[in-house]
């Protein structure tokens, strides 16, 4: 029952990938220990399940999570070619993959249970996976800012996003660009998610040429004191992005 890591572009998987069984017991037993909600993606991500580790039996190579709500749900778990796995260990992004998953009785209640992963995905907290974001209808960062005395909250298409920041375009070169500076109170626009609570700080700044002859400034920040609960939707926002990509170079539609 092979099982391969959840596709995140080949230039991007190899630093990240863990393949020593060693290590992957200890990130599933880990997740388990701390009693980690763990999101089950299948059909490419259109169903998606939450869900716990039970138990990581490393004698009989099997990993035991907690069975969906519903008989349908886990009838379309099991029948699944593949199934995905998303979860966070000390804000640090873990993902895997398995097939063939089975149900079984587990301590008197229901389970589904897997063999343990070949291998796996690990997105340090500086070695976040960044993809670009769509240019045709560009997520929004909201920043307020003090313009000449009064209020005004800035509307900056973001460039690409990751687990620990974005890049966005400041068209009228309004933000201090100063490496270190913070703001607070801002918002992402995440389509199908909606607005999420960061604070961003300046890491890069970069003034570009357009080819029209027009300048624009790329700033880089980073998230900062970002919660658990707004990384996971970020996380999950990025997953979807590059299924999305994934559709469009195999022709999916």
């Amino acid at each position: 029952m092979p099982s391969t890591p959840p596709s995140l572009g080949t230039e991007n998987q190899s630093p990240f990938q863990v393949d020593s069984r060693r290590e992957i017991i200890g990130l599933l037993r880990g997740l388990k220990e701390s009693k980690q909600l763990i999101s089950m993606l299948i059909n490419n991500g259109s169903e998606v399940f939450i869900t716990s580790i039970l138990d990581v039996d490393d004698s009989s190579n099997l990993v035991i999570i907690d069975s969906a709500p519903g008989q349908l749900a886990n009838q379309r778990i099991v029948e699944a070619p593949r199934v995905s796995f998303e979860g966070l260990l000390d804000r640090i992004s873990i993902q895997f993959s398995a097939s063939n998953l089975e149900r079984i009785e587990f301590e008197d209640r229901p389970a589904l249970q897997f063999e343990i992963p070949a291998s796996m995905i690990r997105l340090q907290r500086r070695e976040y996976y960044r993809i670009n974001t769509p240019l045709s209808n560009p997520i929004r960062a909201l920043i307020p800012v003090h313009l000449e005395g009064h209020q005004e909250t800035l509307k900056l298409a973001l460039v690409d996003i990751s687990c620990g920041g974005i890049a966005i375009l400041d068209e009228r070169k309004v933000l201090d660009s100063t490496i270190g500076t913070i703001y607070e109170h801002c918002k992402l626009d995440l389509p199908t998610i909606g607005l999420v609570d960061v604070i961003l700080q300046i890491r890069n700044s970069q003034d570009l040429v357009l080819l029209n002859g027009k300048s624009n400034r790329r700033l880089g920040c980073q998230f900062i004191n970002m919660s658990n609960s707004v990384l996971a939707s970020v996380q999950r926002y990025i997953m979807k992005l590059e299924r999305e990509r994934n559709a469009k170079l195999t022709g999916i539609r």
